[in-house]
């Protein structure tokens, strides 16, 4: 290198040192560059799980203002017919009651309600029209059998849901197992079925279904005789859906009964198995129980019912008992059934009488080992919700 090249390179370098910027060395390029220091891996991992809980939450709140603004279409007055089937539906469930309030007022939901709601059926079932083990059988041959065909099972299904029906040919075999003493955490309706050594169960009336603990019934719960609880002033409207000791299917209102009075109706009737479901129409709840009685279907105002999964029972001329649990809330693409659509599968298999149980996610039916209907809440899709008491057949 020559005199003046030597000169001009270390004025170069002068000049740099002089403006800030990094001197490089005449031995290479790379000679001069300062290394950056790399992140901890602990860091690298935190940044990345905080850019997907970011997406995600932007997702979820994207998600729940296309639901909010779906919802107050649905409820407008531009859309009468969603609005009608939204309020009824969502009044009959356990937790989302309250939505129906944020988007329409109480005058509003009670009108709907009004005009979408059932006829009043108070008549006492005739025990005179069941003849247990006559000949009065329906014989639905597309039903598979088993206990020497004492049980058939059917598929039901409309374009709005789909289901199973037990037909207990021997109604002394149904009988409510319960977990009584009621404590604070129930079991699962397989739970009940094993412990009483039976082949099928169904859920049954009213229980304190919050956060899924399960543990208490509410009403009325009679099982092998026994009263087991017994505060029919707990709710408005309750009816009494159960057996005697003779195997009638018994549907009574006992709304006005004292503890006392449901302690006569118990003795005097021989109730030995029963339940208690709500029968109430208000701007809070839209609950029905009674569908067919001494074969008087019940009549319908409007729409009658909003599309839930169902739980119900019935008594043939014969004595068989109906036992049918549907889908609903999205399951399979279906939005549940209705009390026409109870009432009509009832009517089909032969029911003198039948009623509404609990439904919603509370809906399910096991037999012979499995779950041929389940909870159709997400976190439940392959069991039942825990339960205090059910119905089950030895």
């Amino acid at each position: 290198m020559t005199e003046n090249n030597k000169q001009n390179d270390i004025n170069t370098q002068m000049n740099r040192a002089v403006s800030g910027r990094p001197m490089r060395s005449s031995q290479g390029r790379g000679a001069g560059r300062i290394s950056r220091k790399k992140k901890p891996l602990h860091r690298v991992i935190s940044e990345i799980f905080l850019k997907i809980l970011a997406v995600i939450l932007t997702f979820a709140l994207f998600a729940a203002a296309v639901l909010m603004i779906s919802l107050k279409m649905i409820c407008s007055d531009s859309f009468p017919a969603a609005q009608r089937m939204f309020v009824t539906t969502i009044l009959e469930t356990g937790q989302l009651k309250f939505l129906a309030s944020v988007f329409l007022d109480g005058d509003r939901i009670q009108e709907i309600v009004d005009k979408n709601s059932m006829k009043k059926l108070d008549g006492e079932v005739d025990g005179d029209l069941i003849k247990v083990g006559s000949s009065g059988s329906i014989d639905v041959s597309a039903g598979n059998s088993s206990e020497s065909e004492e049980i058939e099972l059917h598929e039901v299904s409309s374009s709005t849901f789909s289901g199973k029906l037990l037909v207990v040919k021997d109604p002394s075999r149904i009988s409510l197992a319960t977990i009584y003493p009621w404590r604070e955490e129930g079991v699962t309706l397989d739970e009940l079925a094993n412990r009483a050594g039976a082949v099928a169960a169904i859920n049954g009336g009213l229980y304190n279904s919050y956060n899924n603990s399960g543990g208490s019934p509410y009403g009325v719960i009679v099982s092998g005789g026994e009263i087991q609880m017994n505060e029919p002033q707990q709710f408005p409207g309750l009816v009494l859906i159960g057996f005697t000791e003779d195997n009638i299917l018994r549907i009574i209102d006992v709304s006005e009964m004292t503890s006392s009075d449901v302690e006569n109706l118990v003795s005097e009737m021989k109730i030995r198995d029963a339940v208690t479901f709500q029968e109430e129409s208000s701007d809070v709840n839209n609950h029905f129980v009674q569908l067919i009685i001494n074969n008087e279907v019940r009549e319908m105002n409007g729409m009658g019912s909003g599309l839930n999964p169902r739980t119900a029972i019935g008594q043939r001329a014969d004595g068989a008992v109906l036992l049918l649990v549907t889908d609903g809330r999205g399951k399979a693409g279906h939005l549940g059934a209705s009390a026409s659509d109870l009432i009509g599968v009832m009517l089909e298999y032969g029911a003198v009488n039948a009623a509404n149980l609990d439904g919603g996610s509370s809906s399910c039916m096991y037999y012979n080992g499995e779950y041929l209907m389940t909870s159709v809440t997400f976190y439940y899709s392959n069991s039942s919700w825990k339960l205090p008491a059910g119905f089950v057949v030895k």
